[in-house]
């Protein structure tokens, strides 16, 4: 057990239940005033006391200059969760003409996907077979950032109207899309090819049968 837990009094493990059950219930934590109310403390100072005591202790933290700004250690190394658009699927085979529109979201930790804050990101679902050699599966969920590809990334594509997942691939200065399934031919662009998005990683659901 860490030192600064067993040295706890029970005055200051009322305190800490205190503070994080004010904090649930009303958004933000508690003035050293409430505290004073709550604990039926002589003063405002007895309140400062136990909080200052909490803080050496390393069991919370408080900004000097901010009468409320109080957090917990352990809340700073939470996951910063985003949600991501779904927009409904994509063709992992022959490239389709179709409209995508939102269906709902996918709560990930920015930090996993190492992405940058106010990245664009969003969502797909994969439907078929044609990148099953870059282990991307029908029924997978791919997590694209809308960004200008680099060779050999794997992209959502817009191919003369229809769209499509595949690797982009430039030779001699002319992009193209590559399946990961031998079955499947390369795509190269009549009229335009449009980069939607850049993979950066997928979800896999286990099925149980």
């Amino acid at each position: 057990m860490p030192r600064s837990l067993r040295k706890i009094t029970e005055r200051q493990k009322q305190m800490l239940e205190y503070l994080r059950s004010y904090q649930r219930e009303h958004g933000v934590m508690p003035s050293t005033r409430d505290i004073q109310r709550h604990f039926e403390f002589a003063s405002q100072t007895a309140a400062m006391s136990h909080l200052r005591a909490l803080e050496r202790k390393g069991l919370i933290q408080r900004h000097p200059h901010m009468a409320r700004a109080v957090v917990f250690p352990a809340d700073l190394k939470r996951p910063e969760i985003v949600d991501v658009p779904l927009y409904g699927s994509i063709a992992a085979g022959y490239a389709e003409n179709q409209e995508q529109q939102a269906d709902g979201s996918i709560s990930v930790d920015v930090n996993t996907l190492g992405l940058a804050r106010g990245s664009r990101v969003f969502a797909l679902k994969v439907r078929g077979e044609s990148m099953i050699g870059a282990s991307i599966c029908d029924g997978d969920v791919v997590i694209l950032e809308a960004r200008e590809p680099r060779p050999r990334d794997i992209v959502a594509a817009l191919i003369d109207g229809e769209t499509t997942l595949k690797r982009y691939l430039v030779s001699d200065g002319k992009p193209y899309l590559k399946a990961e399934n031998p079955a499947f031919p390369d795509l190269i662009p009549v009229q335009n090819l449009e980069v939607q998005g850049v993979m950066q990683t997928l979800i896999r659901q286990v099925r149980r049968d």
